[in-house]
C-alpha cells in the first residue's frame, strides 16, 4: 500500500473514531408507559452507540430534561399523567429547549400540528414498522442542530371542529400537518395545490386555526364562482353608484378579512385585469373600493389554493408571474387520495361515522371488507370529495344494513366506458355519463393539441400526470402514440 493509500485509511479510521466518540457523547431520552417499548428502543440505539436514559411519566421527562438535557427526546404522545403535548407545552413556558420526536399510535392531523408548533421536530407513527428507519431517523436529527426556535404567538390547541377536520396518516399528510404547524404562527402568504377533493380548503382552515390571527376573521373567495366584475367588487367592495346596480356602499373581503386570513380559492381562474389588483394588494397591503380612489390599509393575511399548474399558465400567458412568486412563498401540496390510499380505511370510518343514518343513531353504519376492497380498488378521479359522495349515498341506500358492493355504486370499469357510446342514454347511470364525457374531451383535446400530451393537458385545465392516467384508463394509448409517431 503506497503512503497516500495508507494516510487515506488513516484519515478514515480516525474520522470512524471520531464519530463513535460523538455518536456515544450524544444522549437520548426514551420516553413511554410501557416498559417492552422503552427496552426494545433502549436496547436498539445503545447497540447504535447512543447514551440513553428513560422516563415513564410527563413529570419524569420534565425532570430528566432538566438534570440530564438529552439531546433527542423520543416520547410517546399518551402518558399516563399527561400528554406528550402538555409536556412540550410546558417546556415552552419554562423556557426550556428540547428536540423531541413524538411517538403515538392515534395519528391526528390536530396532534401532529399543534407538536410542530410547540417545538417537536418529527412525527413517527408506532408500531414500529422498521426500526432501522427509526435510527436513520434519529441520527438525521442528530446530524444537525434542530433545537427547535422560539414562535412568538403560538396559540392554544386547535378548537376540535369535525366539520373541517383533516383525516389520514400516512407518509405524506403527515408532511402537510408538520409544514401547517411549521409555518402557522407568521404571516407568509401561503400557495396550496392539488387536484380537485383533495380538500385544500381544510388545510387553509386548519393554518388559519393554528395562527395567530385565529380570532380573526377567516374569510373564503370561491374566484371561479363569478364573473370579473363581480369578482373585483366581491374582493375590493364598491362605492355607491360605482356602477348601476350599486345602490348602496358594500365592504369588499379584504376589508371583511381584516386582523385575520383570506383564503382565496381557485386563484388560477382569475382574469389577468384581477390580478393586476390583487398583486398590488398584495405589494402595498392597501386596497380601493371600485368608484372610490382612496387607498384603505388592510391586515390580511393571503391563503390560495388551485388545482392547476400555475407555471403552464405562466407560460401560455394566462397567470401574471410577479403574482404567483408572491402567492408561492411557501407552497404545500395536497395529495390525490390515490397517492394516500393507505388513508382510506380512516377516512371511510369518518364518513361512515359523519353520515349517520339519524342523529339518534348510536352506531355509525358498518361496511363489509368484499365493499372495502372495491373501494381501494377504485381510482378516485374525485379524491376524497367523491368519496364522502359514496359512502354518503351508501349509507343512505343500506338503510342501517351492512353496506355492501351493490350500494356502493361506483363508477363503471374501463370496459363499460368504452362500450358506452353504444348504449342507450336511458340505460346509463350519471357516474357512466360523466365518465364517456370526460373520455370525448380527452379525445377532442389531444386531436387539437395534435397528440400532444402537455398541450392536451393545458387545454383541459390539468396536469399532463394525470392526463397520462386518464388515457390508460380509457385505452387511448395506441391513439396517442399515433399521434406523436413521427411521420416516416
Amino acid at each position: 500500500m503506497n503512503a497516500v493509500a495508507r494516510g487515506a485509511v488513516v484519515a478514515y479510521d480516525a474520522a470512524r473514531d471520531r464519530e463513535d466518540i460523538a455518536v456515544a457523547e450524544q444522549r437520548i431520552l426514551v420516553v413511554d408507559d410501557h416498559t417492552a417499548i422503552r427496552a426494545l428502543l433502549k436496547s436498539v440505539l445503545e447497540e447504535d452507540g447512543f447514551t440513553v436514559k428513560e422516563a415513564q411519566t410527563g413529570r419524569q421527562t420534565l425532570a430528566a430534561i432538566e438534570q440530564y438535557s438529552p439531546h433527542l427526546v423520543l416520547m410517546d404522545v399518551r402518558l399516563p399523567d399527561m400528554t406528550g403535548i402538555d409536556v412540550l407545552q410546558q417546556l415552552k413556558v419554562g423556557g426550556k429547549r428540547a428536540n423531541v420526536i413524538l411517538m403515538t399510535a392515534f395519528g391526528t392531523s390536530n396532534l401532529v400540528i399543534r407538536g410542530t408548533e410547540l417545538g417537536a421536530i418529527d412525527y413517527v407513527p408506532k408500531p414500529f414498522s422498521d426500526l432501522e428507519k427509526l435510527v436513520a431517523l434519529v441520527r438525521r436529527h442528530l446530524s444537525y442542530d434542530t433545537a427547535p426556535q422560539d414562535a412568538e404567538g403560538i396559540h392554544q390547541v386547535l378548537e376540535r371542529d369535525p366539520k373541517n377536520k383533516i383525516i389520514g396518516d400516512s407518509p405524506r399528510m403527515l408532511e402537510v400537518y408538520k409544514m401547517i404547524g411549521k409555518i402557522a404562527p407568521s404571516d407568509v402568504t401561503v400557495l396550496i395545490t392539488g387536484e380537485t377533493g383533495t380538500g385544500k380548503g381544510l388545510v387553509a382552515h386548519a393554518i388559519h386555526q393554528s395562527s395567530r390571527r385565529r380570532l380573526g376573521p377567516n374569510v373564503q373567495v370561491a374566484c371561479a364562482a363569478l364573473p370579473e366584475t363581480l369578482l373585483e367588487s366581491e374582493l375590493f367592495g364598491h362605492e355607491k353608484g360605482a356602477f348601476t346596480s350599486a345602490v348602496t356602499m358594500r365592504k369588499g373581503r379584504f376589508e371583511m378579512a381584516d386582523k385575520g386570513t383570506i383564503f382565496l380559492d381557485e386563484i388560477g381562474e382569475m382574469t389577468l385585469s384581477t390580478q393586476k389588483k390583487l398583486l398590488r394588494v398584495l405589494q402595498d397591503k392597501t386596497i380601493e373600493r371600485l368608484g372610490s380612489g382612496v387607498e384603505k390599509p388592510v391586515d390580511v393575511r393571503v391563503v390560495a389554493a388551485t388545482n392547476r399548474r400555475l407555471e403552464d399558465d405562466i407560460e401560455s400567458g394566462r397567470f401574471r408571474e410577479d403574482l404567483y412568486y408572491r402567492l408561492n412563498v411557501i407552497a404545500i401540496h395536497m395529495p390525490a387520495l390515490r397517492d394516500r390510499m393507505e388513508d382510506l380505511p380512516l377516512l371511510v370510518q369518518h364518513f361512515l361515522d359523519k353520515h349517520r343514518p339519524s342523529a339518534a343513531a348510536a352506531e355509525p353504519s358498518r361496511i363489509s371488507q368484499q365493499a372495502l376492497d372495491l373501494l381501494t380498488e377504485h381510482h378516485w378521479p374525485g379524491n376524497v370529495r367523491e368519496l364522502e359522495n359514496v359512502i354518503q349515498r351508501a349509507v343512505t341506500l343500506s338503510a342501517g344494513r351492512m353496506i355492501t358492493p351493490d350500494d356502493l355504486r361506483l363508477t363503471a370499469s374501463t370496459d363499460t366506458v368504452r362500450d358506452a357510446p353504444r348504449t342507450s342514454s336511458k340505460q346509463r347511470t350519471l357516474p357512466e355519463s360523466l365518465a364517456m364525457l370526460e373520455r370525448q374531451m380527452i379525445d377532442e383535446a389531444l386531436d387539437l393539441a395534435k397528440g400532444n400530451r402537455d398541450g392536451a393537458a393545458n387545454l383541459l385545465g390539468i396536469t399532463p400526470a394525470y392526463l397520462d392516467q386518464k388515457i390508460q384508463q380509457y385505452g387511448i394509448e395506441s391513439k396517442r402514440a399515433d399521434s406523436e409517431r413521427e411521420p416516416d
